[in-house]
């Protein structure tokens, strides 16, 4: 359940936070520590360090400062999560839900700063309660004078300029938790999440952004877009249609021929932005999505994230899938490596392991019928065949931050396909994609095999 708790918006109020921060993660440590030693024990450093309470301290204290410090906590817990510990993954997962959201009075100002002190004259109703509340802004539901409803979406304040400085004191916590090594570099991932954060925060090119993505699937009955009102809108504060729905979650209770579609439409929007469209919405989180259940559509919300699709990120994509529909594992091998998903030194030093992952890889999706979300023994099997790899801490390896972006949206579409236990023709979609992109192209390859074939 969200809190009503102002966000500190001044530069030095948000670095006392992260002092505060800090300081009572340090405390904790040293209070774990001393507990450990007691008993015996010689702990390390991260194991001291990531403990539940610290967890739940630093997931509290990121949901209070929100804006980007929330947004990096929020990636940390969707992305890493075979990666952390299992306490704190779990406590950071709270992030995703909702954060904490502004006092009225905090909101007042906000809005009276964008359209004056008579702000509530350009609705008919207004309600001060928030709809939801995330990293950057939290959304009102409201009426305009000729009876179109629309949400409002409402950016923190100091949210903007505090981005660069949020995402460098995150990840010096990220630094002393000591779960990244410190010869991986990861400053140029850095460097494009505040990029692409301040690409968020600017609440005008999000507005673009909605409408294009609402040109491009004007067609497509399986999806409804919202449209901005172009003339409340602003940097800050975007107004859009509001359009009902219920949480994407609550597929879980549909019949599976309904999860089965609706996950089918996603994975096709998916091999859509990366083959077709010229950019990607490449936030995954489950509160962008809407489910209406008696239209079966699905709605598409948040479109900060959206960034363009770089051609040799699709080229990586496009070699990546036509060696894993032939079967071929050594060029598969090759294209994750020429593509930065995989790290040449642990190519080198693991290959024997990443091959074998890699068969299994390919011998699991290829097999004719539906691949089963919910089977979970995949994933397992998966983990189990990387385990010495994911030790090997001196071949960890971050993918180009382009690449990183777009593979974060198609992990995210499959976590939610496992949520669903949705069932699909997973090879036949990627084939179809993939002989639709070579067919634009008006091109053809040689060593890519049918779809329908094994």
């Amino acid at each position: 359940m969200s809190r009503s708790r102002a966000v500190p918006s001044g530069r030095l109020a948000r670095l006392a936070g992260f002092g505060q921060l800090a300081g009572g993660v340090v405390g904790g440590a040293l209070a774990e520590g001393v507990r450990r030693l007691a008993q015996g024990q010689r702990p390390s450093l991260a194991d001291v360090l990531l403990t539940p309470a610290n967890a739940l301290r630093t997931a509290d204290q990121l949901a209070r400062l929100r804006g980007a410090a929330m947004k990096l906590g929020q990636m940390l817990s969707l992305d890493a999560g075979d990666l952390l510990p299992p306490e704190l993954a779990s406590i950071l997962s709270r992030l995703r839900e909702a954060g904490d959201t502004m006092p009225p009075s905090q909101l007042n100002r906000v809005l009276a700063a964008e359209w004056g002190r008579d702000w509530r004259g350009h609705f008919a109703r207004f309600d001060p309660r928030p709809l939801a509340a995330a990293s950057i802004g939290q959304v009102h539901r409201a009426s305009l004078h000729d009876g179109r409803e629309v949400a409002v979406k409402v950016q923190y304040p100091g949210v903007a300029a505090s981005i660069d400085a949020d995402i460098d004191n995150v990840a010096t916590l990220l630094r002393l938790s000591g779960l990244l090594p410190d010869a991986l570099d990861i400053a140029p991932l850095l460097a494009e999440a505040k990029l692409q954060l301040h690409e968020e925060a600017d609440y005008r090119r999000e507005a673009e952004q909605m409408r294009r993505y609402g040109e491009r699937l004007a067609a497509d009955g399986r999806f409804v877009v919202p449209a901005p009102v172009t003339e409340l809108s602003g940097r800050h504060v975007l107004v859009m249609d509001y359009i009902a729905g219920a949480p994407i979650e609550t597929l879980a209770q549909a019949s599976q021929t309904q999860r089965n579609a609706a996950m089918a439409a996603l994975f096709d929007l998916v091999l859509q932005e990366i083959f077709d469209f010229d950019a990607m919405q490449t936030d995954p989180n489950f509160a962008n999505y809407r489910w209406q259940a008696e239209t079966g559509r699905i709605v598409l919300l948040d479109f900060g994230a959206a960034r363009a699709v770089l051609p040799e990120t699709r080229a990586a994509y496009r070699r990546m899938f036509t060696a894993g529909l032939a079967g071929d594992r050594d060029r598969l091998i090759d294209a994750l490596v020429e593509g930065g998903f995989v790290g040449s030194a642990m190519s080198r030093k693991h290959r024997p392991a990443l091959a074998e992952m890699v068969d299994f890889m390919i011998g699991h999706l290829n097999r004719p019928g539906l691949f089963d979300f919910a089977d979970r023994s995949f994933v397992g099997h998966m983990r189990n065949l990387g385990e010495g790899i994911a030790r090997d801490r001196a071949t960890w390896h971050v993918p180009p931050a382009p690449t990183l972006f777009v593979q974060r949206k198609v992990s995210g579409t499959a976590l939610l396909a496992v949520r669903l236990k949705a069932q699909l023709p997973l090879r036949d979609m990627v084939g179809a994609a993939m002989a639709d992109d070579r067919a634009g192209a008006g091109e053809t390859d040689p060593q890519a095999l049918p779809s329908s074939q094994g």
